[in-house]
């Protein structure tokens, strides 16, 4: 059922190929505007749970997952991340469907402070000056963004806290990220049933079935959630959770640019100064971390 604490390293390929994969989420979204975004919350749930059983049964590991479905703890603690990671998706989904970009995107540039906060307040990890000066340029940078943009400060808000709370709640969940999302899956299933059986009653009906390109991107909606969700998991027991926050910079970025060029979003220059104060953080940050690295 539970896997031993894993070493402080390896985890950076991990987190990079997440945070790619969900930095190019709007373009996903963005075929899948006419799906409600709670119809589509539950199909990516409904989704989900078939993915990862099949991986669990395919890599053998159906009597560990039977043993993390009867620990109350455990089961209580990925009951708890399976509801900070679905509120996260519906937020995500509806302010991508009405055109909010940038507030998405303010909302992952908020998370990796509140993941150092967390990293150091709870979890007794250590900064050096420079790291902490990198944070303070960062809350500089997106204290402007969010002082030029007010309306976006609930949306990025609620995203920021329910992604960083779910990350930290994984971290005090001994089992393996297969494992721990197949659960939040199952978890989930009774809901996303719900929310699909709602909609199959109401008079607009289903989405499924009106235009092939969506039903394809409903039903593969499963896989583009697993695959991150397991690689940030993994990488969450692999590296200092408040490295892995900095490393959280590379997504929001994706959709800021997307925002920019793709979405067309007007772009003030408060949102520039705070981009540029951002990357010099993360810059910063990073250097400190390759430096006590001996590199």
């Amino acid at each position: 059922m539970t896997t031993p604490e894993p070493e402080r390293t390896g985890g950076m390929p991990f987190a990079v190929g997440a945070y790619l994969i969900w930095g190019l989420l709007p373009l996903y979204l963005l075929y899948l505007k006419r799906v409600p975004a709670l119809e589509f919350v539950g199909w990516r749930m409904a989704s989900t749970v078939f993915v990862c059983l099949a991986v669990v049964l395919a890599t053998r590991q159906g009597k560990e997952l039977l043993r993390t479905l009867g620990n109350p703890r455990l089961l209580g603690l990925l009951t708890l991340s399976a509801v900070l990671i679905g509120g996260n998706w519906l937020i995500y989904a509806i302010a991508i469907q009405e055109g909010h970009v940038y507030a998405a995107s303010l909302g992952y540039y908020i998370s990796p402070l509140f993941n150092v906060l967390a990293g150091t307040l709870l979890l007794g990890e250590r900064l050096a000056w420079r790291q902490w000066t990198a944070v303070a340029i960062a809350a500089g940078g997106v204290s402007l963004l969010a002082w030029g943009a007010l309306e976006m400060l609930g949306v990025a808000l609620a995203l920021a806290v329910s992604f960083g709370s779910y990350g930290l709640v994984r971290r005090f969940a001994p089992v393996n990220a297969l494992l721990g999302l197949t659960t939040e899956s199952l978890v989930m299933t009774l809901p996303a049933l719900g929310i699909l059986g709602w909609y199959a009653a109401s008079p607009a009906g289903i989405s499924l079935g009106g235009d092939t390109t969506v039903d394809m991107l409903l039903i593969v909606s499963g896989v583009v959630t697993a695959a991150p969700l397991i690689l940030y998991a993994t990488a969450a027991r692999r590296m200092d959770f408040s490295a892995l926050g900095f490393v959280q910079y590379l997504a929001p970025t994706i959709v800021f640019l997307l925002g920019i060029f793709v979405f067309h979003e007007p772009l003030r220059q408060i949102q520039l100064a705070c981009f540029a104060a951002i990357w010099t953080a993360v810059a910063l940050f990073s250097w400190e971390l390759w430096r006590q690295r001996g590199g």
